[in-house]
């Protein structure tokens, strides 16, 4: 109760403070990017539970000649990278939080298809709501494995605290300055999970 009532309060503030930006920055968002400016997307949360996360679009939809969306890195413009690397992109999520779908901190939602390739371990991610921010993200970000990640996701999972979530909120804010563990080397985006092969845990 106290972790949803510190999440209530922090996006309610943020969302009232930060609307003036908000609203520049979805104007940007419009111009430079086109339009919808809000990108959605079916993620699992708590109990398995399917909701739509939001955030700011940081790709074109700009295709070959034959129709077809060209690949990640062509799509992702410097100002998709600014988004991204700031995670301004995310900013969104405060809804989300605020409808209680997510919360501030928690594992990172992922995509829907990965639900049926988590080993018994993996899958207990999903036991709280999934955050904007995580033990994960400040411990490599999208610059670990995905095997490093879950062990993260299920460390938080089994030493939750407030106090925790306030010193990973604070670990972040750090890290969005430094851009730390923005992409995997030599990627626009994270190379998807396919799920644990023998012997990783």
């Amino acid at each position: 109760m106290l972790k949803r009532l510190l999440d209530i309060v922090m996006s309610v503030i943020a969302l009232v403070v930060f609307s003036p930006f908000l609203l520049i920055l979805a104007f940007l968002v419009r111009i430079k990017l086109g339009a919808p400016i809000l990108y959605s997307q079916a993620r699992p949360g708590m109990n398995n539970r399917i909701f739509t996360m939001l955030k700011f679009r940081s790709m074109t939809d700009d295709k070959d000649d034959q129709g077809n969306l060209l690949p990640d890195a062509e799509r992702l413009p410097a100002f998709g990278r600014l988004l991204r690397s700031s995670s301004l992109d995310e900013l969104p999520g405060l809804l989300n939080v605020l409808r209680g779908d997510m919360s501030i901190v928690g594992p990172r939602p992922l995509l829907v298809e990965y639900l049926s390739l988590y080993n018994d371990q993996q899958i207990r991610r999903h036991e709280m709501r999934p955050g904007i921010t995580g033990w994960a993200q400040v411990n490599g970000r999208n610059a670990l494995s995905w095997e490093q990640k879950f062990k993260y996701d299920l460390w938080y999972v089994d030493n939750q605290s407030i106090w925790l979530d306030l010193k990973i909120i604070c670990m972040t804010v750090i890290k969005v300055f430094r851009r730390d563990g923005i992409n995997q080397d030599g990627q626009a985006t994270v190379d998807k999970f396919t799920g644990t092969t023998s012997g990783e845990q």
